[in-house]
Parts: structure tokens; sequence; C-alpha cells
């Protein structure tokens, strides 16, 4: 079931979704080469915990961090460790979220590590406006499949394979809520967008193939080919006009 947000619940929202974005700006300054995905980990549970906010993450399902932390070709659910240190030239992924009386922000950024590769950083750019490519139908007379359709055509447009195995979604009082929100899609289809509607917008890109794997810890998911992957979500509220983004 699809939930329209009361505004209240968006004004609630709104909380966790601006701790989340500074997060992300500061986190610009702390990832460089030398830093462990645990110190990212620790730095986005700190400032949570500092805001009274719980990061929703940690225990999620079993999920044992607060941040999931994913490094070159890991997409998803990169399980942070003191001892997975960051070099020169990884992008590493962070994807993140705050819980404020019971209300929830979602989202994710994907970082260089120092100095890149021009591939890598056309990646991360790529992946970037992929999203605001597909939220250009986050509004209301579209149909959520439209998103997906935004999102493909110009990933692949760019030589980059879509994720297809992970989907965005809405979000609120539960971290995952309907609709689902793929990646790709037939334009026209799928539940219609409504106003007051609150989205998890994520696209999830690739230099080789869609195709992906889980690691033996039953969370992590690789490409399958080892190339590198980037990852790139938004909480966005549907309005009547343009979406806000409450995570940027």
């Amino acid at each position: 079931m699809i939930i329209i947000k009361s505004k209240r619940e968006i004004d609630l929202m709104r909380e966790p979704c601006k701790v989340t974005s500074e997060i992300f700006r500061d986190l610009e300054e702390l990832i460089r080469p030398g830093i462990s995905t645990k110190d990212i980990d620790k730095f986005v549970e700190e400032t949570y915990l500092k805001h009274n906010m719980t990061p929703t993450f940690k225990g999620y399902g079993g999920f044992p961090a607060a941040a999931c932390v994913s490094v070159n070709e890991e997409i998803i659910h990169g399980i942070p460790s003191e001892t997975r240190i960051l070099k020169e030239g990884d992008i590493v992924s962070v994807d993140i979220g705050g819980t404020y009386h019971g209300y929830n922000s979602d989202a994710a950024r994907t970082f260089p590590v120092g100095t890149i590769s021009a591939e890598d950083q056309r990646l991360i750019d790529v992946t970037r406006q992929s999203f605001f490519e597909g939220i250009k139908y986050a509004m209301e007379g579209y149909r959520i499949h439209d998103i997906g359709h935004g999102v493909q055509v110009y990933a692949e447009k760019n030589g980059m394979g879509v994720i297809r195995d992970y989907t965005g979604h809405g979000t609120g009082t539960k971290l995952h809520e309907d609709p689902l929100i793929p990646n790709y899609g037939r334009p026209g289809t799928g539940a219609k967008i409504k106003r007051n509607m609150t989205l998890a917008v994520e696209p999830m890109l690739a230099l080789g193939t869609y195709e992906c794997r889980t690691l033996g810890n039953n969370w992590t998911v690789v490409t399958l080919d080892g190339k590198k992957s980037a990852h790139y979500e938004n909480t966005i509220l549907v309005t009547d006009g343009e979406p806000e983004i409450l995570t940027l």
C-alpha cells in the first residue's frame, strides 16, 4: 500500500533528511586515502546520535552498522571494517538514513578517494545525473516506471549498466515502503504518482554488466564482472509541481 503523507509527517521527515544532507557535506572532507570504512560508519552514527536521531540502518534486518560503505565493485550493503582502508583511486558509496520520531530519511552518494581516473569520475557523474533525469517524472500525471525509464535511457545512452536486482522505494515510518521504483522500465506503467508521496529514488550504475552477486557475508552485493559501481540516492517529496529533494 502506498502511503500519502500528511503535512505533519512531511515536516517530521524533513528533520532526518536535513541531517543526512549535512553528513554528506562533511563526508566530502572526511573521505581520503588512509581512513577505514569503519571511520565513515563511526562518523555517521555519532552525528545522528548527536542530533537525537537513530541511525536507521543499524540493526535493520540484522545489518551491523549505521552506514553501508561499499568500495569499487561493491554496489550496496558494504559492511564497514577497521581493516578496510581506502586508498588513492578508490571510489566509495555511502548509503545512510536517520530516524526521527519514527520517520526516516534514506540517501546515498559515491565519493572519490583522492585522485581517481576519468572513467571512474564519469561513472559517478552519470549516476548522479541519471537521478535528476529520473525525477523529471516524479510529478502528478506520471507513473512510477516513468522515473525508472528516465534513469535507464540516460544511463544506457552513456554506456552504463543499470543494476536491475535492487530498486528505489517509498519511505516514511518504514525504511522501505511501497512502491518499488526500478531504475529501468516501460514508460506509462506502474502506480500513479500522487502529491505527498515520499520516495527514495536511487540509481545504481556500473561500468560493465548490470549482473551482480552477493558475497558470503550475505549482505554485500558486487558486480559480477568486478567492474566499479556507483550509487546516488535522495528522499524526495512529490509536490504540485517539481519534486522537492529533501536530502539535498
